[in-house]
Formats: C-alpha cells, sequence, structure tokens
C-alpha cells in the first residue's frame, strides 16, 4: 500500500501537469511512449495464450500513428486538427489489418500468422487508437479541462469502488473475471463519479480562471464561455464514462484472467504495469471524445 501511494504521489502531479500544460506535439510524444510500453505489456500477455505476437512491427506501427499525430493533428483550428486526427485515425484502423495480415505471410508455420495478426490489430486499437483519442481531447476547445474532468471521473471512481467494495461489498460483479468486484463498489463508484462530474462543471468557470491564473492551462484550454449544460445530461455523461472505465477494467482483468497473471507488469511500483493503470481509461476515452466531438458540430 505505501509504494503504491508512494507512486501515485509522484507521479500525478506530473500527469496533471503535461495533461494540462504540455504543448500538443509532446503530449503526443507522451501518450506514444506510454502506449508503447502499454503494447509491449499486452503483447506479452498474448504470449500466454500461446500467440506470438508480431512486437517489432506492432511497435512501429504505433511509433507512426503518434507520430503522425505530433506532427499534423495539433493546431489553433480546434475544427481542422479534429479533421486530421479524423482522417489519421480511420487511415491506421483501415490498414493495420492488411499490414499485419501481410507480415503475417513470412512466418514459417502459416498457422501462427493470423493469431499474431490478430494479436497485433488488437493491441492498436485497444490501446493506441483510444490514447490518441485523448491528446486528440485537449486539442479542442475546452481541452484541458475536458481530459481534467475525465481523470477525475474515472480516478474518483476507481478509489470508491476499491474501498466501498473492500469494506462493504457483498454480491460479487463477475466472480469468474474479478472475484474482488462487487456491485456496491460499483454502485459507490458511479455516485463518486457523479458527484465529482458535477461539482466540476458547476465550478467550470473559477477552476479555469484559477489555472489560467498559474499558468497550468492556455486560455482555450479551459471552459471560457461557455453554457452550462446542466446537471441532468452532465449526470448521463458522467454515468457513461463512468460505466465504460468498469467495463475497461474488467475487459483487461478478463485478458489477466486468461493469461495467469496478477498484474500486466511491474513498471509502476505498488501499481503493477501501465495497462493496469490506463485500462480504464481506454474505454472512457472514445465516450468522452465522441460526446465532445459531437457537441462540437451542432
Amino acid at each position: 500500500m505505501l509504494k503504491r501511494i508512494a507512486t501515485a504521489v509522484v507521479l500525478v502531479p506530473v500527469v496533471l501537469f503535461v495533461v494540462l500544460r504540455a504543448p500538443g506535439g509532446v503530449l503526443a510524444v507522451v501518450a506514444g511512449g506510454v502506449a508503447l510500453a502499454t503494447v509491449a505489456e499486452f503483447l506479452k500477455l498474448t504470449e500466454s495464450y500461446g500467440v506470438r505476437p508480431q512486437r517489432t512491427a506492432c511497435l512501429a506501427g504505433c511509433a507512426i500513428f503518434f507520430l503522425l499525430l505530433a506532427v499534423f493533428s495539433s493546431g489553433d483550428n480546434a475544427q481542422l486538427a479534429a479533421g486530421r486526427f479524423l482522417l489519421i485515425f480511420c487511415l491506421t484502423a483501415a490498414i493495420a489489418p492488411f499490414m499485419f495480415l501481410s507480415l503475417a505471410m513470412r512466418r514459417a508455420d502459416l498457422s501462427e500468422g493470423y493469431p499474431a495478426a490478430a494479436a497485433s490489430v488488437c493491441a492498436m486499437c485497444y490501446i493506441a487508437l483510444p490514447l490518441g483519442m485523448l491528446v486528440q481531447l485537449r486539442d479542442q476547445s475546452g481541452g484541458a479541462l475536458w481530459v481534467l474532468y475525465l481523470m477525475l471521473v474515472v480516478w474518483s471512481g476507481d478509489i470508491f469502488a476499491y474501498f466501498i467494495g473492500r469494506s462493504l461489498g457483498r454480491h460479487l460483479m463477475s466472480p469468474r473475471v474479478s472475484p474482488k468486484k462487487t456491485w456496491e463498489g460499483a454502485a459507490a463508484s458511479v455516485l463518486a463519479s457523479a458527484l465529482i462530474g458535477v461539482e466540476l462543471f458547476r465550478h467550470a468557470e473559477p477552476i479555469s480562471r484559477w489555472l489560467l491564473a498559474h499558468g497550468l492551462i492556455e486560455r482555450r484550454g479551459g471552459m471560457f464561455g461557455l453554457e452550462n449544460p446542466g446537471v441532468l445530461p452532465v449526470l448521463v455523461l458522467t454515468a457513461a464514462l463512468n460505466i465504460a472505465a468498469q467495463f475497461g477494467d474488467l475487459i483487461e482483468s478478463l485478458i489477466k484472467r486468461g493469461a495467469g497473471v496478477k498484474d500486466s507488469g511491474s513498471l509502476l511500483p505498488g501499481h503493477g504495469g501501465m495497462l493496469d493503470r490506463i485500462d480504464a481509461m481506454l474505454f472512457a476515452a472514445p465516450v468522452l471524445w465522441g460526446y465532445v466531438a459531437w457537441t462540437m458540430m451542432q
């Protein structure tokens, strides 16, 4: 527990500073580094399923994706940046299966080709593309506060699910996949996230002003002049993000359970691997990006 707390105390301020203040290109590079570490862990897990993944090709594909984001997707025009991102995103999603399947033809044992390609495509879609959405979200109007909102919703839900589930949990949610997760913890997670989400939206303007005054965000990164969407839409959005985050956690538990391991790695003392830390974000980030992109088109 002490290692877990110490790691969080060191990493959380660094993560928040990078997410809120780093230039778009720098954020893309940092996210790319996180993606590469996470993909490496994921591909290692697939070996426990008897798959020999295309490790080098997959890592190279992820690196190219985030390099393109760093070079082309950032800019002062939020709609143009979103359009460029969609182009890079769609091309990556469309080309990846053909690229990995083509490389699979070089395998001496052709029966290994499809599983290897499938694992590599899954790594791209499961890890790299959602992290790319998180990077692009920060580039939207109010993006810094949107990302802060997402992180606080996911983190608060995770904390309350852990402590309430541990102390009051009686009804197991999915004992085969995650024996310690309970419905009581899940309910506490949703309620905590909802409270955090509503309060952040209610105080969006003063929070933006404080962050701006202390040089932690640029003006376009805060919620300035945005109409308050009301409590009900915020509750619905926050609940959707929390549920997506909890599914993300369960999905990673499924992968680890099938691989017969407790943690995805040992990179973060007390927390396990990188995938253990961002699993919830991988499902929640696309939900929020979709919401922000939709509202931008209205």
